[in-house]
């Protein structure tokens, strides 16, 4: 199917986030509607004003921007109210679930990775912030310090072991 647009579905994506995930998606969603939209159409008004429309390379750029500033309207929006806020700690904080912080040690190499696992929303790889829904943090879950567990990761299958866990910040 080269050249063709047709992507296969993909399983819906967990629909919990952190508070501080959830402020941001907000905060997001309040800029571009209050900030940037109003910007943009302003832009777009100006650009209007010009005269020929089929020509004018930036009421063509602004028409653009808005759209995608409405799709993500839109996405935000519905997602919002999808989301459920999980800020409580779990009943076994010894044991990996949503929101723990973990310092893993990847067995075959002994390299050393620190992760937090949160929602799908909120993902982050230079903070260290992985999806509840990734491979690695499924593998993970219930699991407790000293534990050995295995992911199928895009290198392949890949051994760790728990060092530690954590719900307060990285361990």
């Amino acid at each position: 199917m080269a050249g063709t647009r047709y992507r296969p579905l993909q399983a819906p994506s967990t629909a919990i986030i952190t508070r501080p995930g959830h402020a941001r998606l907000h905060a997001e969603l309040d800029h571009l509607w209050r900030v940037h939209r109003p910007e943009v159409v302003g832009a777009l008004t100006a650009a209007a004003a010009e005269g020929d429309r089929s020509e004018n390379a930036e009421y063509t750029w602004r028409k653009r921007q808005l759209a995608e500033i409405d799709r993500r309207v839109r996405y935000l929006s519905k997602r919002l109210e999808r989301l459920r806020v999980i800020d409580d700690k779990p009943g076994d904080p010894s044991a990996v679930y949503f929101g723990a912080w973990m310092h893993l040690e990847q067995i075959e190499t002994g390299r050393e990775l620190r992760v937090r696992i949160v929602g799908p929303d909120e993902t982050d790889a230079t903070q260290g912030w992985i999806s509840i829904d990734s491979p690695l943090a499924r593998a993970a879950l219930k699991k407790r310090v000293d534990d050995e567990f295995e992911a199928e990761l895009p290198g392949g299958r890949t051994r760790f072991v728990i060092l530690a866990v954590s719900y307060e910040g990285p361990p």
